[in-house]
This record gives C-alpha cells, sequence and structure tokens, in this order.
C-alpha cells in the first residue's frame, strides 16, 4: 500500500471519471431524435403560453442550425448528447432565451422519451428487414415447391418434403417475429415527455399535444414509471432476439446443406470467403457470422434483464448502461437478416442433390405404416413394429417382397395389396403427393399463402410508416407556425 500511495493520487483522474459517465460515445443514436424532441417540447411551451412565440421561434431556429451542423460538431466534454444540444442552442440565441429550453422538463423524461424516438425507427428497420428475407424465401420457394429433400429430426433422415416447403418453415416463422416486433412497437409508442425528473411539472404542459407532435399513440399513464421504465427495451430486443434465433436456425440448415456431404446449396462468391491455406475451400462466412451474431443479442438481453432488475423506484443512472445494449441489439439481428436476404437470393440450388438425400435411409417408412392402417385396418402402433421390422431387416431400400414378408411375420395373415399401392407408399414424390393437409408439402396453397401473409405484412409496415410520416409533417408545420 505504502509504493502505491508513493506513486501519487489512488483511483482514477478528473479525466476518467468524466470519461466513466459519459454516454456520448452512442448518444449519436438519439441526436436527431433529441432535436425533433426539443422542437415539439418548444412548440408546446409556446401554444401553452409558457415561453413567448418571439422566444420559441429563436431556439427552434436554433434547434435547426444545430441538427444541420450535426452531431460530430457538438461540444463531447458534457456527459451526454442532452446538454450538449442545449449548450449549443444557448451559445447560438444566449441563456436568457436557449436556456428557456429546458422548461417543465428533465433530462429523465427527455432521454426515455428520445429512446423510444429512435427505437421506433430501429424497430421499423427491423420489420423492413425481416421482411425483406421473408420474400427472399418465398421466392426461392416458389421455384423449388417441387424439389424432394428429404427432412430430418435428430440430424437423421426421417421423411421426404420439400425444398420449397422447408425455406418456408422459415418464412412461417418470421411471420410470428414480425408480429412480435409490431406489438413491441405500439408499446414503444407511448410518450414520457412531460413527466420531468418522475414527480410531473407545475407548469401547465400538453402531454396529448408533445405525443401527437411526435407521433406518440399516447402520453405514458403514470409519470415515475415513465421515466423509471425501460421494459419497452426488454420486449424490443426479446423481438430481435428472436428474430435472431430464427435467423440462426436458417443459417444452420444453410451450413449443412452447403457441406461437401449435402451439396445442396452453394453460396454466392459475395457471401462467402475461401480458406488462407486450404484453397478448395468455399466457407459460407456470412451465414456462420449471422448464427454468431445471435449470441450478441442474447447478450445485450440478459445485460439489460441484469441491469434493470434491481433498481429502485424513478430513475437511476445504472439505466445509462441499457440503451448501448439496445443498439447493439438491434445492429447484430438487422444486419443478419439483411445478409441472409441476399444469401438466400442469389445462392445456387443443386436439385439433383437435394433429391438424393430422398434415395435411400427409407424416408417413406412412416407412409407405408399411414398405408398400412388406411388400407388394412391395424392399428397404428402394429404397423409401426411391422415397418420398423422391416427397416431392421431389409438390405437396402426395402422390396414389395420385404413389406410383405414383415406383415405376415408381425400379423400372421397376408396382406393382401395391389403393388401400385405400396409402390406409392415407398416412392418419396407419391408420399409428398398424399401429404396435403393445410400447411404439409403436398398443399398447392402454401407458396401463395405465405405470399398473403407477407403482403398483409407490408401493409402493416406501410401503416406505421405513414403514421410516423404525417407525424412529422404535423411538427414541422407547427414549428413553421410557431415561428411566424
Amino acid at each position: 500500500m505504502t509504493d502505491i500511495l508513493r506513486r501519487g493520487r489512488l483511483g482514477a483522474s478528473d479525466e476518467e471519471v468524466a470519461e466513466f459517465l459519459s454516454s456520448f460515445a452512442s448518444d449519436e443514436h438519439i441526436f436527431e431524435a433529441d432535436i425533433d424532441v426539443g422542437r415539439a417540447h418548444v412548440v408546446m411551451l409556446a401554444e401553452q403560453g409558457i415561453v413567448s412565440d418571439e422566444y420559441a421561434g429563436e431556439i427552434l431556429d436554433a434547434l435547426d442550425k444545430v441538427k444541420e451542423a450535426g452531431f460530430n460538431a457538438l461540444d463531447d466534454s458534457h456527459e451526454d448528447v442532452h446538454p450538449a444540444i442545449e449548450a449549443a442552442v444557448v451559445e447560438r440565441v444566449g441563456e436568457d432565451v436557449g436556456g428557456r429550453l429546458h422548461t417543465a422538463r428533465s433530462r429523465n423524461d427527455e432521454v426515455a422519451t428520445c429512446i423510444r424516438v429512435a427505437l421506433r425507427e430501429e424497430l421499423l428497420g427491423a420489420m423492413r428487414d425481416t421482411l425483406a428475407l421473408r420474400s427472399a424465401l418465398v421466392e426461392r420457394a416458389d421455384g423449388t415447391d417441387d424439389w424432394l429433400v428429404s427432412g430430418y429430426t435428430h440430424l437423421q433422415r426421417a421423411q421426404p418434403t420439400t425444398v420449397g416447403h422447408h425455406l418456408l418453415s422459415y418464412e412461417a416463422a418470421l411471420e410470428r417475429d414480425f408480429s412480435r416486433l409490431v406489438n413491441a412497437y405500439n408499446r414503444v409508442n407511448e410518450c414520457p415527455l412531460g413527466s420531468a425528473a418522475f414527480a410531473g411539472t407545475s407548469f401547465d404542459v400538453n402531454r396529448e399535444r408533445v405525443a401527437s407532435l411526435l407521433g406518440f399513440d399516447a402520453p405514458t399513464r403514470n409519470s415515475m414509471d415513465g421515466v423509471a421504465s425501460r421494459d419497452f427495451a426488454v420486449e424490443s430486443v426479446a423481438a430481435a432476439l428472436n428474430v435472431s434465433v430464427t435467423l440462426s436456425r436458417l443459417c444452420e440448415d444453410l451450413v449443412l446443406w452447403s457441406s461437401h456431404e449435402f451439396g445442396i446449396v452453394e453460396f454466392d462468391d459475395a457471401y462467402a470467403s475461401t480458406s488462407s491455406i486450404m484453397p478448395q475451400k468455399k466457407n459460407p462466412d456470412t451465414a456462420e457470422l449471422a448464427r454468431g451474431k445471435t449470441a450478441t443479442v442474447q447478450g445485450a438481453l440478459n445485460s439489460i434483464v441484469t441491469n434493470l432488475k434491481g433498481l429502485p423506484s424513478a430513475y437511476n443512472r445504472d439505466l445509462q448502461e441499457v440503451t448501448g445494449h439496445v443498439w447493439d441489439a438491434f445492429e447484430a439481428a438487422r444486419s443478419s437478416a439483411r445478409v441472409l436476404a441476399g444469401v438466400i437470393e442469389t445462392a445456387e440450388l443443386d436439385r439433383d442433390a437435394a433429391e438424393d438425400t430422398v434415395n435411400d435411409g427409407f424416408v417413406g417408412a412412416t407412409e407405408l405404416a399411414d398405408t398400412l392402417v388406411r388400407e388394412t385396418g391395424i392399428a397404428f402402433r402394429t404397423a409401426h413394429h411391422i415397418v420398423a421390422t422391416i427397416a431392421r431387416e431389409a438390405d437396402g431400400e426395402p422390396t414389395l417382397n420385404d413389406v410383405r414378408d414383415a406383415f405376415q411375420d408381425v400379423t400372421n395373415e397376408e396382406l393382401e395389396l395391389d403393388d401400385e399401392t405400396v409402390k406409392s407408399a415407398l416412392d418419396p414424390r407419391g408420399c409428398v403427393e398424399s401429404h396435403d393437409s393445410y400447411g404439409a408439402p403436398g398443399d398447392d396453397g402454401i407458396v401463395e399463402e405465405a405470399r398473403d401473409a407477407l403482403e398483409r405484412d407490408m401493409d402493416t409496415l406501410n401503416r406505421l410508416e405513414e403514421d410516423l410520416e404525417l407525424s412529422e409533417e404535423r411538427l414541422a408545420e407547427a414549428v413553421e407556425e410557431t415561428k411566424t
């Protein structure tokens, strides 16, 4: 300890403490959001007579100039972007005018609102990126819905399906992921501004007006909850994680299908790489990285929840640590979705390699058992036993005689089925075509159903984006009216 003391002051330097407190490095994400939040707040202050129209106009002009100068023009000696913007306004119009910008608000409700404004854009972007991948999957499925391929359980050949059906299984999962993003958006879309530090304000503010100008559905109902809660961040990142998990599973299939052992998929050169030492290699690096980035999203969610679980009421500085994880999660999830859309769109698919997977492995076993149940009236468990016997004893793919012998061994009766019925059950294509229940590979409507779902969700996204565009127009009009 004595040696440490001799070397000088214990602990961090003033500069290190300032850097420790600062969120400036990640605040670029909310720079434009803060400008818009400030504009809406000033318009409301003027409309309520809290700040004169003259002062409000000067502040709004200054905010326009700060936005035009950009984030990098701000003084980064401030703890975060919010006082930096206020200081830039004061520098342009003086403290007597610019100092009125922060009337009737706190940094607590300001930052909570800015995060929600910026997070809405991330959620809408994630919806767009997810739709792009779904569109690519539907287009590729449309041309491969009659290409046979084996489905796998436990990575063992199981039953025949089609490449298109397989691709659409991920489109269906992404449809649910899209719905989760929309649900998260709806809960993000409430406005905390006007909550002030946590106990509201004695100024005669109009929270509904600010919420409307910023495109929110409504103000948050409780002022303390408005500044303290970050459950909207948890839900949003959880929705991004669901997307990422779906993508990771898709990536695993793509990596397997691109291997020499499968040979079903070849990545376009733009989405693959070669080995630094083995020149024959073509590695599916983009799929592997997208699979790996799922851990980034999961880690972000774990960090956010761990941060929040022990916080007392109202605002605590710990919340500053939450925000960066939100942006990291959406960057990882969204970039993965965009890259995989390109992978799916450009990859070469090998029909022969896909259909080779149904040519052995007795993938028609289940359909043979079902056929025996339908045609002979035996119990399914008995049919299962018969087919299991065939699988154990047949040399390679079973023959008609193998089926008859096993049936007689188990039931002590002769199998009275014509050859065509048995052949159809054993034939992978006949098996797929007979599996025509809703949503199955033999259902002729699966591609059209997926396309309809895609169009419905595109309409939903368009509506949400149009609502925000209308609010931006309202805010711009209100700003101009206040200035004049």
